[in-house]
């Protein structure tokens, strides 16, 4: 790179406290409002906010080089940064540009990407930037984004620093996830995609216990808050997190671009995200088996009909261990592939998906073989609304490939659906209520009303349903006279039913 020239880009001096930086944050994604639809705006936020950080983050480097041993020695630095800027790629070079902006701007992320290869290593590409600013034809159209409108964006960005010193890594990926929920919040219905509720996704780390050093997985990674999660998890508690390697999959291009620049933006360094089918093109293997991984975590996408049901039938990674899944439900064909995707030696998971896994008749004799193989360690049927929305519930699944001695044939339900509070339109949970549901399935013991610890082979007389209230009897108040019985009778017609529906659908053939 021929001499920089940062002296000539003139960063404001005032830090941004998190709540300026989100306040900021919003208010510049609102000016699209009118010009483009909410569901858009990632795709033009999310790719200014990371160039003005890399930029800033690459002044700052070398303001630091110069500072130790002049101008000269600081160039000399330049091809050992963590991101590389090309000449003419710099955000003061589109700033100072008032023609043809979003043209300049493509240019500038396209010499980005290019300079910023991935570097291969254990079988697989550890970061670069190739892709990561996301489609490049949305800034060139005029009708859509014209000038004035991408001049304005880049002067709102350009108003604070966003270097390291102005905002560490933590505060610029809690602002990210921040901006990643408002998004998901105003575009609706197609939040679901990329982004699963925070609350949960605590929830799911605090059982998990990520540890330093650990390998850690999300098949369907969205926007990577799952992964950040676990990195959250070791920074509360003052832990190495720098040490972690972090793995993802996601088949939405845009969205594995949004993974990416939040586990940058997040200080990650050791990580590999891939834009794939992971049913259809799994990205990390072992010679002809899957990749294990010491923690895994998860929110597939719920009941999907599209997949390839007859490859998964005969799968070359052998992740068919329990069973095809119907075509109208592909629920099972993830939670195999988790499965098969945990370290042998102790790895876990926990796996967010719809109630109706539990107790689907379709899928009786998977959920038979999954008792018999002994690796899932609970159920944990949590409450309604916290997903945008839709007022469903679902469930977390714990699995282990190394259960302590008194968890072997064994799985604890614990009924955690009235956990949740709500504030204005947002349900979530309390970070008390996330402790109580931790406690339970750590304690792991019989908690009237809460929860139960029960023997395989009791679940195998209640036909392998797995529905959480079926173990987990809820406390009555009043007369109980003909509970017991009432119960009994319930049992009984269920059961019947169950036997007349599986009786029709072999004669319908129906899978």
């Amino acid at each position: 790179m021929s001499e920089n020239k940062s002296s000539e880009y003139i960063i404001p001096e005032h830090q941004l406290t998190p709540d300026e930086m989100k306040q900021f944050l919003w208010g510049a994604a609102t000016r699209l409002r009118g010009q483009i639809d909410a569901t858009g705006y990632k795709e033009y936020i999310f790719p200014l906010l990371f160039f003005k950080r890399i930029s800033d983050v690459y002044d700052e480097q070398f303001q630091g080089y110069v500072a130790e041993g002049g101008e000269e020695y600081a160039n000399m630095q330049v091809e050992d940064f963590t991101i590389k800027i090309p000449d003419k790629a710099h955000w003061r070079d589109v700033r100072a540009v008032t023609e043809n902006v979003g043209q300049r701007l493509v240019e500038a992320f396209i010499a980005i990407e290019q300079a910023n290869p991935g570097v291969r290593t254990d079988g697989r590409v550890v970061g670069g930037l190739e892709g990561i600013f996301g489609p490049k034809d949305i800034w060139t159209n005029k009708n859509k984004m014209p000038d004035h409108i991408i001049t304005s964006l880049i002067e709102d960005f350009s108003r604070y620093n966003l270097s390291i010193a102005s905002c560490p890594a933590d505060e610029m990926g809690q602002a990210y996830e921040y901006l990643v929920g408002k998004f998901a919040d105003d575009a609706g219905n197609t939040a679901q995609e990329f982004y699963t509720n925070r609350t949960v996704v605590s929830l799911m780390a605090e059982i998990l216990r990520p540890k330093p050093g650990e390998s850690i997985y999300d098949p369907t990674c969205g926007s990577g808050g799952m992964l950040v999660k676990c990195l959250d998890y070791l920074r509360e508690k003052g832990e190495a997190w720098q040490s972690v390697k972090l793995f993802g999959q996601e088949i939405n291009a845009l969205t594995s671009s949004i993974a990416r620049m939040n586990l940058y933006l997040n200080g990650v360094e050791d990580f590999s995200i891939v834009r794939e089918d992971t049913l259809k093109h799994p990205a990390f293997v072992d010679g002809s088996h899957l990749r294990t991984f010491d923690v895994v975590l998860a929110n597939p996408p719920y009941s999907i009909k599209a997949w390839d049901r007859d490859a998964f039938a005969n799968d070359k990674w052998g992740r068919n261990i329990l069973g095809t899944p119907p075509q109208s439900k592909a629920d099972y064909a993830f939670i195999q592939h988790i499965i098969a995707s945990i370290n042998p030696e102790g790895g876990r998971a926990t796996v967010l998906l719809p109630h109706g896994v539990l107790t689907r008749i379709t899928e009786k004799s998977i959920r038979q073989n999954l008792i018999k193989l002994d690796v899932l360690e609970a159920v944990i049927s949590i409450g309604k609304n916290l997903f945008f929305n839709s007022p469903m519930e679902a469930c977390i699944l714990v699995f282990s490939t190394k259960k302590s001695a008194n968890r072997k044939d064994r799985v604890i339900f614990i009924n955690a659906t009235d956990l949740v509070a709500r504030k204005n339109t947002e349900s979530f949970i309390t970070p008390e209520q996330i402790s109580f549901i931790k406690n339970l399935f750590y304690n792991y013991g019989n908690v009237q009303g809460r929860s139960a610890v029960v023997e395989n082979s009791v679940i195998a007389s209640k036909n392998y349903s797995l529905g959480t209230k079926l173990y987990v009897k809820r406390i009555i108040s009043g007369s109980c006279a003909n509970y017991a019985e009432s119960i009994n009778n319930w049992h009984s017609a269920s059961d019947a039913m169950n036997k007349s529906f599986n009786v029709l659908f072999d004669q319908l053939n129906i899978v």
